[in-house]
């Protein structure tokens, strides 16, 4: 058995940055003993949404950042440690996520880079990584892989739930009391509102949804992002910055729109996207459990409230884990599952043909 202390990476589509927790997974629920954030650069965070899209010398760049973002995870193993005052042998495994520069699995492959290889040298600890592409090769999407995670930490027999991940990409996971447990991508979360923020605010984000809340939608606008066919297409799906970019929003605009008007537009794309799903996938559902960084947009929260009523919204830490690290803690259960030969994905899912153990080990 492998009971005892994992450490949890996950660096998304956001490009932000990596979350890392220190979990103990010995009881019947996760315990979060320490957290950190290490940011990545802009010349990093620059060189991953680059790579997102094929150019010259992709191979060298990847191998490139991959080290990079090794040496940043490292860094982030080593603050947990610190923090918590844990040495190094004392933890079972790293789960890894990596970063996804590429997720094409209508062409059967996905392609996450981090050098776990790497990671292992530097941290002294067994990884656990790649755990989207056997799922991938048993015919799934290879994401989202965390409802697995949120089945077994939110699910409540008296009630039925979803939890809403709000990080670049939003997904969802139905919880339901009877029947099996559905989990999709529903559209953006915050990576085309991020990237309009940066492109007009010089700034990561708009902090709190403010920008946004200070102009209203336009509805043209609007109705052409809610026509994107992937938004209507039935789960199982997944999706990501191959698809929502800049070039996608690009293609929406007609020109000379209002930049925050545009901004308000985006919100609602989002939120709509959401809600529409959770109406047409998740029926009956009376409390939605938010995680991600969307979880701080207060606009955003508002208008999702609105949209999801008489469902109950809230976030991830009226259940006991801070929205910001619900992801990074699934990937330490993920290691933990793997160590112990369990499966990882939920075939209802993510569409595979049955239950796999998902990752590789690189041992420390």
């Amino acid at each position: 058995m492998t009971d005892g202390l994992f450490v949890g990476l996950m660096s998304g589509t956001s490009l932000d940055g990596v979350d890392a927790v220190l979990a103990d997974l010995s009881g019947s629920r996760p315990r979060v003993l320490a957290n950190a954030h290490v940011p990545f650069a802009s010349p990093l965070r620059s060189e991953l949404l680059a790579l997102n899209s094929s150019g010259a010398d992709e191979i060298e760049r990847a191998g490139r950042a991959g080290n990079e973002l090794a040496e940043r995870y490292a860094e982030a193993v080593a603050a947990v440690l610190i923090k918590s005052k844990t040495a190094a042998s004392a933890v079972c495994a790293i789960g890894c996520h990596g970063q996804t520069v590429r997720h094409r699995p209508e062409r059967g492959y996905t392609t996450q880079i981090g050098n776990a290889a790497r990671l292992a040298e530097l941290t002294g600890i067994r990884v656990v990584a790649d755990f989207r592409s056997r799922d991938v090769a048993a015919g799934g999407q290879g994401a989202p892989l965390a409802p697995a995670f949120h089945a077994a930490v939110f699910a409540e027999a008296a009630e039925d739930r979803v939890v809403l991940n709000l990080g670049g990409i939003a997904n969802l996971s139905f919880l339901p009391r009877q029947g099996a447990v559905i989990g999709f991508d529903s559209g953006p979360g915050n990576c085309l509102l991020d990237m309009w923020a940066a492109r007009h605010l010089g700034r990561p984000h708009d902090e709190g949804g403010a920008w946004a809340a200070g102009a209203a939608p336009i509805p043209a606008l609007l109705e052409r992002m809610l026509g994107e066919p992937y938004l209507a297409a039935p789960p199982p799906k997944s999706t990501g910055r191959d698809l929502f970019n800049a070039a996608w929003l690009q293609a929406t605009l007609h020109g000379g729109e209002d930049a925050q008007a545009v901004q308000a537009t985006l919100l609602e794309l989002t939120s709509r996207s959401v809600a529409d799903a959770i109406s047409r996938h998740c029926r009956g559902a009376q409390r939605i459990i938010v995680c991600g960084g969307g979880a701080n947009n207060t606009v955003l929260m508002r208008r999702l409230a609105e949209l999801s009523a008489p469902a109950v919204l809230e976030t991830s830490g009226r259940h006991g884990i801070d929205p910001q690290l619900v992801e990074a803690t699934a990937f330490a259960w993920l290691a933990q599952r793997s160590l112990e030969s369990l499966p990882g994905n939920l075939p209802t899912v993510t569409g595979a043909r049955g239950l796999r153990v998902l990752g590789a080990v690189y041992p420390a």
